[in-house]
């Protein structure tokens, strides 16, 4: 990989590890549906004039909308409201366990020992960052993370089926779609919206700004256009940065506590994803490569 390309995917890494205190800041004035109400219909302002939607496809963006935008982000960003950035940005890892079960399930993806080796290690990180006394009370935010991390490795294998749509495309009309999903279940779940609309700080609007733009729309623009230049084994490495920014964010910025159970199970977490993500199969790189 050439230096600044490098430089590009680690920019990028962390970019999405700081994303999470960049959220906490949002989610400390703003309810969590409204927030990324907000957020899909901004990217979805700022992308869908410039991008055409094909014939024929508004049913698989209208899936991809209902499980990404829709059930993995509230899940996640509800979860998130309750639990210290770092510990998101672990539990969120299980997402990579999550998608090779679901590949050996649906497309018969041998797991092999060394990967079954790997998904019990993440899931273990997680059982025993889970199990510090200190989030007892905060489980069931865990839980929600967990499982919006499950959901979100279905809608990747959504996301194979439409590997034809630029990304831009699809971000854009998705996010169209599942704005006003947000803004409904926002409305009916949560309370206050509009007092926290107009009562917002700037740095809620930033968070909301830092969100569509630079996660939503630059980031990824940088990402997916190194997976068309790299091969996966030279790309997906880097995603093993993300927790560890995102660790290192919560408590630098946050002043979260690096507690032993959170250093311990983010290792074992990070231990447990690079075996799996290195020990990638043949027809999983393949297919990675061109999404």
């Amino acid at each position: 990989m050439r230096p600044l390309d490098l430089l590009l995917a680690v920019g990028v890494m962390l970019i999405w590890g700081y994303n999470f205190v960049i959220a906490k800041y949002g989610l400390a004035e703003l309810p969590p549906l409204l927030f990324m109400a907000l957020r899909f219909g901004l990217v979805a302002l700022l992308l869908v004039p410039f991008v055409r939607m094909p014939r024929g496809r508004w049913r698989d963006v209208l899936i991809l909308a209902v499980m990404l935008g829709l059930t993995h982000f509230s899940l996640m960003f509800v979860g998130l409201a309750h639990v210290d950035a770092a510990v998101a940005a672990i539990v969120i890892q299980v997402q990579v366990p999550a998608s090779a079960f679901l590949a050996m399930v649906l497309f018969g993806d041998r797991i092999g020992w060394r990967r079954a080796l790997g998904m019990a290690v993440a899931i273990g990180g997680v059982a025993i960052l889970a199990g510090e006394p200190r989030h007892s009370s905060a489980l069931w935010a865990i839980g929600l993370i967990v499982t919006a991390a499950i959901v979100w490795a279905g809608a990747n294998i959504q996301m194979k089926r439409m590997t034809d749509l630029d990304p831009s495309t699809i971000n854009g009309w998705m996010s169209l779609l599942a704005a006003p999903m947000l803004l409904c279940a926002s409305l009916l779940i949560e309370d206050g919206q509009w007092q926290a609309v107009t009562r917002a700080s700037g740095w809620a609007w930033m968070a909301v700004a830092f969100q569509a733009v630079i996660v939503v729309i630059f980031s990824y623009a940088i990402w997916y256009r190194l997976l068309r230049t790299y091969s996966v084994n030279q790309t997906m490495p880097y995603t093993l940065l993300v927790p560890v920014f995102g660790v290192l964010s919560g408590v630098l910025f946050l002043d979260e506590p690096a507690s032993w159970s959170l250093l311990l199970g983010g290792i074992a977490t990070l231990i447990g994803v690079g075996i799996i993500i290195l020990r990638r199969p043949k027809a999983v790189e393949a297919q990675a490569q061109v999404t």
